[in-house]
């Protein structure tokens, strides 16, 4: 089978990266023989790191080889990850919704079928954005999304043609390899109590959220002999914050700061020696929760508040422009204190969640070579 992907692939952001390697395995492991083209921002890097053929995702060049790669394809995955969305600015074709659909619309114009994977869908508040949706959405084949909200939304949206199935995140499907290098970089013994954080930029709350999050973390030293060490998920941008954060904290020369390009299997191979996890980040949430770590979010969208309410975390967590910073500490206090209950708590639910990842797969294989839609 050729199957092409689309996706945020090759901009270095953790999250997309660990939702491509698992697509990209998952595929391997369970199709036979897959032949498998990544449209990546970094094409010669993508395929190396995953064994894959790659093409230059945006428009500017490489639009040749793109056809020809649908043409050539039995299905276009586009996803997973939050890619129909117009947060970022949408104006005509440009933006990330419009490329996303307009490769939707390339790929059936070639003849080739779609498939929404594992995709976490909005806000889209335009009425461009909208208007494409209803147009363009509605030309895949088959959607599966990894939340409930995400499915109610494609159908506010207008979205209904396409039958959509809710599974998870595919990462919750990722195979890991042992690899401590990014623990290995810092200045640890070894018996220390890590808080791994995981910020982000924003457009809103930005200072707020840091103010907040830079007292909670000083109470946490203060009161629990915690190491707080940073996680940029998507380097600069993400150190940046972080040090940021650092800068306004009391005790931030106790406070680490993970320096460096780290892969998805060595970030989350260090999140899962942290006692907490406090984070925006959501894949940095999903790391947790697949290794049994208690986790806080600071919920900065919809998808992260979706995916604490499955991972049952979602009473200790909060909207991002909607606590305080006694609050913060108070249920990072309690998560440390409570560790083994939450544990207790969280492993089911995650169970679940990585049998629903990897029904992605099935749902593909159903779908796409069981003779019923070829």
């Amino acid at each position: 089978m050729k199957i092409v992907l689309s996706g945020f692939y090759g901009l270095g952001n953790t999250g997309d990266e660990a939702i491509l390697k698992s697509i990209v395995d998952n595929l391997k492991k369970e199709l036979d023989n897959p032949d498998i083209t990544v449209f990546s921002l970094s094409p010669e890097q993508t395929a190396k790191e995953h064994g894959v053929k790659s093409v230059y995702r945006g428009w500017r060049h490489e639009n040749k080889e793109k056809v020809k790669a649908l043409r050539q394809a039995d299905l276009l995955i586009s996803g997973g990850g939050g890619l129909l969305q117009d947060t970022y600015p949408t104006k005509f074709l440009f933006g990330p919704l419009p490329y996303y659909l307009l490769i939707v619309l390339l790929a059936k114009l070639c003849g080739t079928k779609v498939m929404f994977f594992s995709q976490g869908i909005g806000p889209v508040t335009s009425t461009w954005g909208k208007f494409l949706m209803r147009r363009l959405a509605n030309l895949a084949d088959f959607v599966t999304v990894r939340d409930e909200f995400s499915k109610d939304y494609l159908h506010n949206l207008g979205v209904t043609r396409p039958e959509t199935v809710v599974t998870a995140d595919i990462v919750f499907a990722l195979d890991l390899d042992p690899d401590d290098s990014a623990y290995d970089s810092l200045p640890l013994k070894g018996d220390e109590r890590i808080v791994a954080v995981a910020p982000r930029p924003w457009f809103e709350h930005e200072e707020e959220y840091m103010t907040k999050m830079a007292w909670a973390l000083d109470r946490l030293v203060e009161t629990h002999g915690v190491t707080p060490v940073f996680v940029p998920m998507e380097p600069p941008y993400d150190t940046d914050v972080s040090k940021r954060i650092v800068a306004k904290m009391e005790h931030g020369t106790e406070t680490l700061v993970l320096d460096g390009a780290f892969s998805p299997n060595e970030l989350h191979n260090f999140i899962a020696r942290a006692d907490l996890t406090i984070a925006l980040r959501l894949h940095a949430l999903i790391f947790s929760a697949l290794q049994n770590v208690p986790h806080v979010g600071l919920s900065y969208d919809p998808k992260v508040e979706a995916f604490l309410k499955r991972s049952g975390m979602w009473e200790h967590s909060f909207p991002l422009g909607d606590f305080t910073k006694e609050a913060l500490y108070e249920s990072a206090a309690y998560a440390l204190d409570h560790s083994d209950e939450l544990k207790t708590m969280l492993a089911p639910n995650v169970g679940y969640m990585r049998s629903e990842a990897i029904r992605n797969i099935d749902l593909l294989r159903e779908q796409f070579l069981d003779g019923r839609r070829k």
